[in-house]
């Protein structure tokens, strides 16, 4: 099938596993995983986009990963920082809104500075949008959509799916037609429990550094190979 024939899918959530792994397989130390992960992320993102997917979502730090040795945290964050000082003008250029998902709290005064500002200036942006799962967890975020309709006063009978929807992270984020998941797992370690009703689940035994803008195209591919019948 010629690459025009191919169907892109609209969102792809990506499970950027591996990297400490990766790491030690290769003997250095854990962060020097993650800043190779951060690398591969940028190379998949700039694919992501020119094929044509307009939403992309990276689970980056999850709600658990706070359980972490406190090195390793504090490493993380840092990167976080760095990468939206370093990357906002690579997403402006593309036309990249960005988007965190999570809860705000518990996370330190820079590091909220850093995610409050990349997404006031990539707000207007419109050719796609790039989702960051920071401080996250899907469950957290349904608890956190149904206390936000609770909180508009929303009975009990008016608290149905469309609703719960509506309170949802960035509601305007549609469901993950893909998602893809590295290192081997296969899980989705409470990753959008809500947007991944319908995902396709696509599993690659490499690790989150080693990824290229082939294995976009790779993905695209396989997705095409898929029946998507959602239920009927």
């Amino acid at each position: 099938m010629s690459d025009q024939a191919l169907k892109v899918p609209t969102h792809v959530g990506f499970i950027m596993d591996g990297n400490r792994r990766w790491a030690r397989m290769h003997t250095i130390p854990d962060m020097d995983g993650h800043l190779s992960g951060y690398t591969a992320m940028k190379e998949v993102l700039e694919a992501a986009y020119d094929k044509g997917i307009q939403y992309v979502t990276l689970y980056a730090f999850s709600s658990e990963n706070w359980s972490r040795q406190s090195k390793e945290v504090s490493g993380l964050m840092k990167l976080m920082v760095g990468a939206v000082a370093k990357d906002i003008d690579f997403l402006i250029k593309k036309g990249v809104r960005v988007v965190f998902l999570g809860r705000r709290t518990g996370l330190g005064d820079t590091v909220i500075a850093a995610l409050d500002k990349a997404e006031a200036a990539t707000a207007k942006l419109t050719h796609a949008t790039l989702a960051v799962c920071f401080n996250y967890g899907g469950k957290q975020e349904i608890v956190d959509a149904v206390r936000g309709c609770m909180h508009e006063g929303l009975t009990a009978e008016q608290i149905d799916e469309q609703a719960i929807a509506d309170h949802l992270y960035a509601p305007d984020i549609p469901p993950i037609d893909i998602i893809v998941r590295t290192s081997g797992e296969h899980r989705l370690s409470n990753f959008m429990l809500w947007r991944a009703e319908y995902s396709e689940l696509y599993f690659l035994e490499k690790y989150w550094p080693d990824m290229t803008k082939e294995d976009v195209a790779d993905i695209i591919v396989e997705y095409n190979k898929r029946q998507r019948r959602f239920g009927g």
